[in-house]
């Protein structure tokens, strides 16, 4: 894959272009700033951006704009960001175009290279793949809703995997359970948060997100 990846931090910079280097990437610009970050976004067309969200010069959320400019000259252009925090609303103006190829990865999760780059490729790809707390912040804003009240444990559990972007394989992974009963508890969260089923994976993960962002 040809990546273009932004990080002001020259540790980390150089640390994240020797692990793509080293699982066969290319990194075709490495930059530490918003408006050279789109530069290389629009110049370059790379397979994926890893993107984090704070960059110079006011470190407030200059990756975040630049990454959704340059979406906007090249439609669906995946992106995966990084950030020290977890801030929903930085994974819903990322999702608002509901074109997918996103995700959003806090960097303290990053310990594992091969679980980074396989998250890299899903968005790469055009999945959409959330971080474990995000999602959890975007339940616990739901806790009241009626939808989401009505589901049991289990299902809240396969609901919070599904948002991350799990497959039905992942899912059954993850929870220690069959495929066939996560397809069973899928089949009665949708009707439960009034959506319609979806024919791919990441429809599915997207109409999820879509709904916890209400």
């Amino acid at each position: 894959m040809r990546v273009v990846l932004a990080e002001d931090h020259f540790l980390l910079r150089d640390g994240l272009i020797r692990l793509l280097g080293a699982f066969g990437h290319e990194v075709v610009a490495a930059v530490d700033n918003g408006p050279d970050l789109l530069a290389a976004l629009t110049t370059h067309r790379p397979d994926v951006a890893v993107v984090d969200v704070r960059l110079p010069p006011t470190f407030a959320d200059e990756g975040l704009r630049a990454a959704l400019a340059a979406r906007r000259d090249l439609p669906a252009l995946p992106v995966l960001l990084l950030s020290q925090y977890v801030e929903p609303l930085y994974a819903r103006e990322l999702l608002a175009d509901g074109a997918g190829a996103v995700g959003y990865v806090l960097k303290d999760r990053v310990s594992n290279g091969a679980e980074f780059m396989s998250t890299i490729r899903c968005v790469a790809d055009g999945g959409t793949v959330m971080d474990p707390e995000v999602v959890t912040k975007l339940l616990s804003s739901k806790d009241r809703d009626q939808g989401v009240g009505s589901l049991t444990p289990r299902e809240r559990e396969v609901l919070a995997a599904l948002a991350e972007g799990r497959s039905n394989a992942g899912i059954a992974e993850a929870l220690f359970i069959t495929e066939k009963a996560v397809a069973k508890h899928i089949g009665n969260i949708f009707p439960k948060l009034g959506l319609h089923a979806c024919d791919s994976d990441n429809r599915r993960v997207l109409a999820v997100l879509a709904y916890l962002e209400r």
